[in-house]
């Protein structure tokens, strides 16, 4: 055994969709449990479109530590979130990560069906139903939300879910610390007493982030863009300059009073390691020699 390292650190996966994934998995946790995670957490689609995977990967999860689990609640009804909190509390799982999820193309989330229009719908129903029962964590985007109004607007949505009853926030991934402090600050100045950890996405290929990055609204600075873009097809320089700026960046957070860092693995270990290896979070007898 290991001591708990100094800055808590969170993993994220995906449900995987073959047998041959599953096992890849398994081999990405086992690497990665030399960070001694805090908890590992499973993405669940919306509508519950990677349900039977998402359950399955948790179920593996809460055997080897804490399990988060991702509970979407577009189109979900009253009964549906019961029966899938009874699944949950079943398993074991004790922690979830309480999100609206993604509308269905040309939607308003006042035109979705079913009975939750906002994650902080969901937060104060499962609070309701559940008292104590779940630890529930709620997404947060400083470089705001791509879908709200105006900045001001989503902070006041993010506010809603504090106050229905979160117990901390995990950040969209980011390359702007300045961003990340800002958004703290001003979750202070509204009175919000509650931990925010920023998400962190290693670099590690560039078409893949430019895709991901367009999807769910993240920015990604001119400079880094560019640099990226002139590496070309070198996936060596990209993934060493992706090393040193995310690197970078979580140094930066952490000075700065980040309470712990979430990483988006994407399903792959040696990006992660190689950003917790340079920021001394690895135990020392567990580094490669």
């Amino acid at each position: 055994m290991f001591s708990t390292p100094r800055v808590p650190v969170s993993l994220e996966f995906f449900p995987p969709k073959s047998a041959q994934g599953a096992d890849k998995l398994r081999e990405v946790r086992a690497q990665l449990a030399v960070l001694n995670a805090r908890f590992c957490s499973v993405t669940y689609g919306a509508g519950g479109s990677t349900q039977e995977g998402s359950l399955r990967t948790v179920a593996e999860l809460v055997q080897e530590g804490e399990a988060a689990a991702h509970f979407t609640c577009v189109n979900a009804t009253r009964d549906s979130v019961r029966e899938h909190l009874r699944t949950l509390h079943g398993l074991g799982v004790r922690r979830i990560l309480a999100l609206r999820g993604d509308l269905p193309p040309g939607y308003v989330a006042a035109q979705a069906t079913g009975d939750f229009a906002y994650a902080s719908d969901l937060v104060a129903f499962v609070r309701a139903e559940t008292g104590r029962d779940f630890h529930i964590e709620v997404a947060c985007y400083p470089e705001t939300h791509p879908q709200a109004a105006s900045p001001q607007d989503d902070m006041q949505a993010f506010a809603a879910k504090v106050r229905a009853g979160a117990d901390s926030a995990i950040t969209q991934y980011f390359y702007n610390a300045d961003a990340y402090f800002r958004f703290v600050e001003e979750t202070a100045a509204l009175g919000l007493d509650i931990a925010v950890v920023p998400g962190i996405l290693p670099i590690a290929n560039t078409g893949q982030l430019l895709r991901f990055s367009e999807a769910c609204g993240a920015e990604i600075p001119r400079w880094i863009r560019q640099r990226l873009e002139s590496f070309g097809q070198d996936l060596a320089s990209v993934q060493a300059f992706g090393l040193d700026v995310v690197t970078g960046l979580c140094e930066r957070l952490l000075a700065g009073g980040a309470p712990g860092l979430h990483f988006y693995t994407l399903n792959q270990s040696a990006p992660t390691l190689a950003i917790c290896d340079a920021l001394g979070l690895r135990p020392a007898q567990q580094r490669p020699a």
